[in-house]
């Protein structure tokens, strides 16, 4: 009897995963992963799926976001057709890319835009701090790791000091990057009159388990009109001018101008999600005017309704390319559609350069990035390493035309499984400036050749592919 019990209790929920896999599983090396998982691990196998397999948000998404008003002062998907015009000096010859920008997303391409890079802490930190200390009507922030170090102390008080005098602050932490600090920066920051939830923290049963699912976005944006994004958290990591061993290497940027309203709706639609209140009128979303000369729009990207629209921009990106692209990045684990892209571009006779960190936070994605490299180095595609510290910046730049920017990595956690905000920018001016700090970068990093992939010994070779076939997952 307790035999025929226990072989129940392993049977039962192994055929549930591997049926609930099957059907529901986009790709078939996933589906089949898991359905494995599901029957050679017994009793913690589908407890695995539950936590880490199973995409619980799409419904969700879409009722939550049904309650949105159409009056929250959004450009709306009409508006596209205005900016249409300005096509031929920006965009140019990268029509295709913005075209299929254009039916991917949901967002028009705005212009009168200004984009500015701040490198690393040092030059991102002080102009935020001094936005949220000018701010006179809202702050909304939204960052995936929130140290309590000195930088995190600091922003902590900006955002205090700002509730205080009567800013409407809403901060939004990931339930997982930033759970070291929550309790103490949220008693404070409530303290003081602002509001602060976590997106998504994990909870017991097991019904609110989510492992996957996070919130990587980086979004700040004071009274609607000043906006910041990019892969920067909030941590004295990312000031390198310092003997700080774990120091992180990083772009920021500070945006202006219409496309803000997209940063500022990313973070409405996330607060919503979370189960907080609706954020609408001019504190958040004012009327924009031009401050510049650059093409934007924001890509919201997760695993809802926006499942896979950044995945197709890249594509886009490389397929558009006419002369080099370079490719920043600190976790490199691409898509099959990715590697294709890649070397497709770099046949057509561009450029491309991968640009890599040469020492990595979590050694194990250096590990599954090697797997993938004898892939585009054997056609041409240049990879460089870059010396520590620790390089987290995310950029492509297209022609020294395109840039994209935002907090996505290469990888399927960022493609698939977290929700990310990148923006498509089309500004010759900014992209060939940050083409020249790239290919300053280039000249001073380690490049890969064909011969050091191909040279690592049989054991590491093979560690290496073994954990390339967890990288749906990594």
């Amino acid at each position: 009897m307790w035999g025929l019990l226990i072989w129940l209790l392993w049977f039962v929920p192994g055929v549930a995963t591997a049926v609930h896999a099957v059907m529901y599983k986009r790709e078939p090396r996933g589906a089949a992963i898991w359905a494995i998982v599901g029957f050679m691990i017994p009793y913690a196998g589908p407890l695995l799926y539950l936590g880490f397999g199973i995409n619980r948000v799409s419904r969700r998404a879409a009722q939550m976001r049904e309650l949105l008003p159409s009056s929250s002062g959004m450009p709306h998907e009409d508006e596209a057709a205005a900016t249409a015009h300005v096509d031929s000096v920006e965009v140019g010859h990268l029509r295709d890319m913005r075209n299929i920008a254009d039916h991917v997303t949901r967002l028009p391409l705005l212009s009168g835009n200004n984009v500015t890079p701040l490198h690393n802490g040092e030059q991102a930190y002080p102009a935020m701090l001094q936005a949220i200390d000018a701010a006179e009507r809202s702050i909304t922030l939204t960052s995936y790791i929130f140290d309590w170090d000195d930088v995190g102390r600091r922003f902590t008080e900006a955002l205090g000091r700002a509730a205080q005098r009567g800013v409407r602050v809403h901060v939004l932490l990931d339930g997982i990057g930033a759970v070291k600090g929550f309790s103490r920066i949220g008693r404070g920051l409530i303290k003081s009159g602002a509001n602060v939830t976590a997106f998504f923290p994990l909870r017991f049963p097991l019904g609110r388990l989510r492992i996957n699912l996070r919130n990587h976005r980086k979004i700040l944006v004071v009274d609607g009109r000043t906006g910041f994004t990019g892969g920067m958290n909030i941590s004295q990591r990312h000031l390198v001018a310092n003997d700080n061993p774990n120091r992180t290497e990083d772009v920021h940027f500070r945006i202006t101008g219409p496309v803000v309203a997209h940063l500022q709706y990313a973070f409405v639609q996330d607060w919503l999600l979370a189960g907080q209140e609706e954020l609408t009128g001019e504190d958040f979303f004012p009327a924009l005017g031009a401050t510049g000369r650059a093409l934007c729009r924001g890509i919201s990207s997760g695993p809802d309704e926006h499942l896979g629209q950044f995945h197709w921009l890249v594509q886009a990106a490389l397929d558009a390319a006419r002369h080099r692209v370079f490719m920043v990045t600190p976790y490199f684990v691409p898509t099959t559609p990715v590697v294709s892209a890649i070397v497709m571009a770099a046949l057509r006779g561009v450029e491309v350069n991968v640009i890599l960190p040469g020492k990595l936070d979590l050694p194990y994605m250096r590990w599954v990035a090697d797997a993938y490299l004898w892939q585009l180095l054997e056609h041409g595609v240049r990879v460089y390493r870059r010396k520590p510290p620790f390089v987290h910046s995310k950029l492509i730049v297209v022609d020294d035309r395109a840039t994209l920017l935002g907090s996505s990595n290469m990888d399927p956690r960022s493609f698939r499984l977290n929700f990310e905000f990148n923006v498509e920018v089309y500004d010759s001016v900014m992209s060939a400036q940050l083409a020249n700090w790239l290919s300053g970068l280039v000249a001073e990093s380690d490049e890969v050749t064909l011969s050091d992939i191909d040279g690592r010994p049989g054991h590491v070779r093979f560690r290496d592919g073994l954990v390339k076939l967890l990288s749906p997952y990594l």
